[in-house]
């Protein structure tokens, strides 16, 4: 079973944030995804936007490209301070991360 099937996601959009407060610095997102994720000067992780431009307002999300799907979702589960949240677009329910239900 795909990522996209095993959360029911298979035509809606997804999109991720970081909670930078809980962020590590290890960088294991970046190594998995770095089309989304980039540590900055600050040591912290962030999502890009479509341009790669890093998005560091608090909360700030980006969209999930479907081809990375499931590496971002490799980083969610894999990211030590289970900082990395990955919810549907159309009503804000978290499908990965450590609020998913």
């Amino acid at each position: 079973m795909s990522v996209q099937q095993e959360a029911g996601v298979e035509d809606e959009a997804l999109e991720v944030w970081i909670d930078q407060d809980l962020c590590t610095g290890d960088g294991i997102c970046a190594q998995y995804a770095p089309e989304v994720f980039e540590l900055d000067i600050d040591g912290l992780a962030y999502v890009k936007g479509p341009d790669d431009e890093l998005l560091q307002a608090t909360g700030a999300t980006t969209r999930v490209p479907l081809p990375i799907l499931t590496d971002v979702v490799d980083s969610a589960k894999e990211c030590p301070g289970e900082c990395i949240h990955v919810r549907r677009v159309a009503d804000g329910v978290e499908v990965y991360g450590p609020d998913a239900g």
